[in-house]
């Protein structure tokens, strides 16, 4: 059986913690943010679990990511 291939631009995107929970980052942190306020900014400072519909689709692109991931 081939190695499979991991999906480069979703390994950038996502990390995998200690548990196996999906992680990801907050979106619209590129530009125009100086209109946005503070609070808001500090929200999407965080990480945030990826929801539970969209896992299993990660799962195919990311094959080795829960086993390897640091």
């Amino acid at each position: 059986m081939p190695k499979m291939k991991t999906h480069k631009g979703s390994a950038k995107r996502f990390t995998f913690t200690g548990t196996g929970k999906m992680i990801r980052s907050a979106g619209r942190r590129g530009h125009f943010r100086r209109r946005m306020s503070l609070r808001v900014l500090q929200k999407l400072d965080g990480t945030f679990e990826v929801h539970k519909t969209v896992q299993r689709r990660l799962r195919r692109a990311l094959p080795y990511g829960a086993r390897h991931g640091r």
